[in-house]
């Protein structure tokens, strides 16, 4: 066979699995199930990123993705984070850390480069696995720092240490929308207040998304679907970042975290079941 016809060849398998592809979601209704999983998950991602840093965020990703194949969730979710993040930028414009910030963001991009090379090998099973798994771990780690049985010590800005953190998540990120609980565990272990803290976060997630968003709109995570429920929801996205940010002065932070975590533990133990069964 000449190359020619063996690039057709190619060409031909790869439209075929691509309309396959296509064939699946458009058969994803947005019905009312889909509205019960998705109005709340937005809610509570917008009230974590805009009064309570992005660590809790991504619970929105292993709720959706119980019910929708994870490809879909995280389409599907990505441009309201971004609305999410415009909504709270201002309330904290100018009020970050910029050494961390910076720092952050140059390492964030080498790891949303990499962690575009692991999506291709993954399968929905491998993404459940991960997804959920983080979620785990993260309720585990940040329960036994508050409850002190992880003392976790304060450490000094290091160069080495945020960059690193930042490939931690963009990687994270990228592939579930978990980027928050690395950052969080680096910023916190340096004593930094409340406020600096969550702008901080708000200003590197804003441009990790933007670096996800390319990615994601050549490898399909966006559908015609996807974008649909995005206008639908973008609303409740813009709402629930500002109240976020008026929760930030007025809403205890453990009852916030305790609704969260229960969310993460039962919506990630289903992802590892489902993803390992």
């Amino acid at each position: 066979m000449s190359r020619g016809r063996a690039g057709c060849a190619a060409q031909k398998v790869y439209a075929l699995k691509l309309l396959t592809f296509f064939r699946t979601v458009q058969r994803m209704e947005l019905d009312l199930t889909f509205f019960l999983l998705a109005v709340p998950a937005v809610v509570i991602a917008g009230i974590s990123k805009g009064g309570f840093g992005s660590g809790a965020a991504f619970v929105a990703a292993p709720i959706l993705a119980i019910q929708y194949e994870p490809q879909f969730a995280l389409g599907f979710l990505l441009p309201l984070l971004m609305v999410m993040d415009c909504t709270a930028l201002r309330p904290y414009w100018g009020k970050w850390d910029w050494p961390n910030a910076k720092t952050l963001i140059i390492g964030a991009a080498g790891g949303v480069a990499l962690a575009v090379i692991f999506y291709q090998m993954a399968d929905a099973d491998m993404l459940r696995i991960l997804i959920g798994a983080i979620s785990i771990a993260f309720v585990i780690y940040d329960m036994s720092r508050k409850l002190g049985l992880l003392r976790v010590p304060q450490l000094a800005f290091r160069t080495s240490l945020a960059m690193f953190t930042g490939v931690v998540a963009g990687f994270t990120s990228f592939v579930s929308h978990a980027g928050g609980p690395p950052v969080a565990m680096h910023l916190l272990s340096q004593g930094m207040n409340k406020t600096t803290y969550q702008a901080t976060s708000v200003i590197v997630f804003w441009v990790i998304n933007i670096f996800k968003a390319v990615p994601y709109a050549f490898l399909g995570i966006f559908t015609a679907e996807t974008l649909l429920a995005d206008l639908i929801l973008a609303p409740v996205a813009v709402i629930s970042a500002m109240l976020g940010v008026a929760a930030h002065r007025v809403v205890p932070e453990r009852l916030f975290f305790a609704i969260t975590y229960t969310l993460l533990m039962g919506a990630g133990g289903k992802l590892l079941y489902d993803g390992l069964t």
